[in-house]
């Protein structure tokens, strides 16, 4: 079993998911159980996935939950996009938050790569 709080890359997942809640504080309050509820759980499947494929037994399962984080970037890099074109997100907020994903996106696929 893997420590994920060593991982660079769940390190850097769990930064984004922290933005992401601040980020997504100002979204309007009719929004709470949309676009809000929507973003944050994907910025937090990402971590959540690295850390449950460390605690799995065989690379293979490692790899699939390191696919479905990867996937969850993608997710966030859209839901950001929309945040800003419906105006929740300034467009400094949206660069910062989209540099972000990619980073995280970037790390996560070189680590998946690495384990193939």
């Amino acid at each position: 079993m893997r420590n994920f709080r060593k991982l660079m890359v769940w390190q850097k997942s769990h930064e984004l998911a922290l933005q992401v809640y601040t980020d997504s504080k100002g979204f309007p309050v009719d929004e709470r159980f949309g676009l809000t509820v929507q973003i944050r759980k994907a910025a937090t499947s990402i971590a959540s996935n690295i850390a449950e494929g460390c605690g799995r037994a065989s690379d293979k399962d490692f790899r699939r939950f390191l696919s479905i984080a990867a996937g969850s970037t993608s997710e966030v890099e859209y839901q950001a996009l929309l945040s800003r074109d419906l105006g929740f997100l300034s467009e400094d907020a949206y660069r910062r938050l989209n540099a972000d994903v990619n980073e995280v996106k970037r790390i996560l696929n070189s680590f998946i790569q690495s384990l193939s």
